[in-house]
């Protein structure tokens, strides 16, 4: 719940990412004419390649770059001169970043850039508004299509969320907890045993999920969750490496999760507004702090992802949100 009523969504906000085909550096041509010096290699991708990363040639790239290295440009040699590597065999994805090229033979000679590498897949996140309270669950993949998700923040019947899975064809691999509000782990327990998923929740709030009660006197369903953490421990779901980070204010043992650009920020930031702290455990001061933590330790275009509300970035909120007023002015000082 909100410190000043942050707005609820009435329908999924899903952002739609295309999966790249994640294949590897298969093919290698190099075009040299009389009338300009080698410049580059260009580099082919082939469907369905990838490497071997047991294979001497899996760094291929550096292997071919050190052979053109030594190439010595012969003015008596046919116009176009083709050196090709091939690895036909096919195992392991190589990554989910694409190589396009590779550094130029001769750099300086040719104008534009010798190297360019694009960024990686964004994960891809689905959001689902739980319960009275409005809250929001999230499901994240390492791309579209993955087969296994990692749930954020269950805090009502997960039914309709288990269908939701289904529909999408992904399954959930592993469930994260932010904080222990009602709100945000009502549906904790049936999700975990349902579908025989581990939990893993912040280590200063896990007593109340054990004992099925929440701040405020609320029920749920207890659970034992497997796995206990808090800020520092990295833990990887779902294919997905996340970055646990302490955000205490809006209760004790908050917590966030980073991953890939993204924070699954709970109940501490919103668009526009941020965590109430008038129940046990929170704290206005510590908040502020918390939030100041973030906006040192990540860049501004982080996607924030709240536990109420629509998405939002650091940047946003540290130019327009009332609730930042003194960080602002912090900054302007600097």
């Amino acid at each position: 719940m909100a410190f000043a009523g942050p707005r609820r969504e009435q329908e999924q906000h899903a952002r739609a990412a295309v999966a790249a085909n994640r294949v590897a550096l298969v093919g290698l041509e190099v075009d040299e004419t009389a009338d300009a010096e080698l410049a580059l290699l260009a580099v082919r991708r082939r469907v369905h390649r990838a490497l071997d990363d047991g294979h001497p040639r899996v760094l291929l790239h550096l292997v071919v770059a050190q052979r053109l290295s030594r190439l010595q440009r012969d003015q008596h040699r046919a116009r176009d001169t083709r050196l090709g590597e091939q690895d036909d065999r096919v195992a392991g994805a190589f990554g989910r970043g694409r190589l396009e090229q590779v550094p130029m033979l001769h750099p300086g000679r040719v104008s534009g850039p010798g190297y360019t590498q694009t960024p990686p897949m964004p994960l891809a996140v689905d959001s689902f508004v739980m319960g009275p309270f409005g809250s929001n669950c999230y499901a994240i993949r390492a791309e579209r299509g993955s087969a296994e998700a990692a749930i954020v923040d269950p805090g009502d019947d997960p039914t309709p969320l288990r269908l939701e899975l289904a529909r999408m064809g992904a399954t959930a691999a592993g469930i994260l907890v932010t904080h222990t509000d009602v709100d945000h782990i009502g549906g904790v327990a049936a999700l975990a045993e349902g579908v025989d998923a581990e939990v893993w929740a912040p280590a200063g709030e896990v007593d109340a999920m054990r004992a099925g009660v929440t701040r405020g006197g609320f029920a749920v369903g207890p659970h034992d969750p497997a796995h206990v953490v808090s800020g520092g421990d990295t833990i990887s779901v779902a294919g997905i490496d996340f970055e646990v980070v302490d955000v205490p204010g809006h209760s004790a043992g908050h917590v966030a999760f980073f991953a890939d650009g993204e924070l699954f920020s709970g109940d501490l930031l919103f668009a526009g507004s941020v965590g109430r702290v008038d129940l046990e455990g929170g704290d206005w001061d510590t908040l502020l702090d918390s939030v100041r933590a973030l906006l040192a330790r990540f860049p501004e275009d982080t996607v924030v992802r709240p536990g109420h509300g629509p998405a939002t970035t650091l940047g946003d909120e540290l130019r327009t949100n009332p609730f930042l007023r003194d960080l602002r002015a912090e900054r302007s000082a600097q």
